[in-house]
């Protein structure tokens, strides 16, 4: 830790595409380039984390989904057809891990800052590999037979894409030739703006998980 503040992050909009744009005009992609440290681990956001996990006690996980953000995306993942009672909303799975596992075991320098984040916003953030995305990915609808790396999808399903390809399913899985590995020195975090949250729960969202990775 440099004691140093962190630069303010350049947040870049990302396109959402025509269908998509039309059926949610509340749905906005915003992301952000950062460089990823192999440098010293900040022990200052493992606390954070320990404190945010005694915030997700019995009762509070149980009731989490009627908070405002949490309830958003219960209402959202409907709408696009995904039941959050078979599959939970990001906030909501990190929730019963806490309960299950009696707090969050210490991860990669970026899994700990993504978790972070998504703990004190309830927003989730995907990480990508800067390097190996064409420009500022935003949000559409894969057409008939398109593959995420590897692998089939469905039409219709909504995806981070680049100019060239989908890059990672939204609150899913990402691409393994856009995913961050060793070789990896910047990252590119993306986010979503839903129908019923704040912009500036995105913003915080990006810039904890930005501020997380620099101080690492």
């Amino acid at each position: 830790m440099s004691g140093e503040p962190a630069p303010d992050p350049q947040l870049e909009p990302g396109e959402v595409a025509g269908e998509l744009a039309a059926e949610f005009p509340d749905l906005h992609c915003t992301s952000v380039v950062v460089g990823l440290s192999r440098g010293r681990r900040d022990p200052g956001i493992a606390e954070r984390l320990a404190v945010l996990a005694d915030r997700f006690r019995g009762r509070r996980a149980v009731e989490l989904r009627r908070e405002p953000v949490p309830a958003a995306y219960r209402v959202f993942f409907r709408h696009v057809g995904l039941d959050p009672e078979s599959r939970r909303t990001p906030i909501e799975e990190a929730a019963i891990v806490r309960l299950v596992e009696g707090g969050y075991r210490q991860g990669t320098v970026l899994d700990d800052a993504l978790l972070l984040a998504l703990l004190e916003t309830g927003v989730p953030v995907t990480a990508l590999d800067a390097a190996r995305i064409e420009g500022v990915p935003g949000l559409r609808l894969t057409a008939r037979g398109e593959r995420l790396g590897g692998s089939a999808m469905p039409a219709g399903r909504i995806v981070f894409a680049d100019a060239r390809r989908p890059l990672a399913e939204l609150f899913g899985q990402v691409a393994a030739d856009a995913a961050p590995g060793r070789a990896t020195t910047h990252l590119r975090l993306v986010a979503v703006q839903i129908p019923g949250v704040p912009a500036i729960h995105v913003e915080e969202a990006l810039w904890t998980c930005q501020e997380a990775l620099t101080l690492a």
